[in-house]
């Protein structure tokens, strides 16, 4: 992932209520109607944070019937995982490498 695919999911993953969808749509499928019902949020606040997650890549809509409803696409969050573990090793190493060259002063 690059830094300009990581940025949009950042910050989408910024906000309160877009973390709360994602939970709750981890539990299942849902419509932003039954989000609205689970959730101290209107269903027009919740349609626009869908949106958000959708730019990202976090969600994707499906229709059943005549409902449209949301899921996780929990492969982009585990690719966001991923690349947050390699950005945290390089870190470590980085780290490791500054502690060597205090420690030989």
């Amino acid at each position: 992932m690059t830094t300009s695919t990581l940025v949009p999911v950042f910050a989408a993953l910024g906000d309160e209520t877009r973390w709360s969808i994602l939970a709750a749509l981890g539990e299942g499928d849902a419509s932003a109607s039954a989000l609205a019902g689970r959730l101290p949020v209107t269903r027009q606040a919740i349609a626009k944070h869908l949106a958000v997650l959708q730019e990202a890549g976090l969600v994707e809509s499906l229709r059943v019937g005549r409902e449209l409803r949301y899921r996780v696409l929990g492969s982009q969050l585990s690719e966001t995982a991923r690349s947050l573990d390699r950005i945290g090793a390089e870190w470590d190493r980085r780290l490791a490498a500054i502690k060597r060259i205090a420690e030989g002063l």
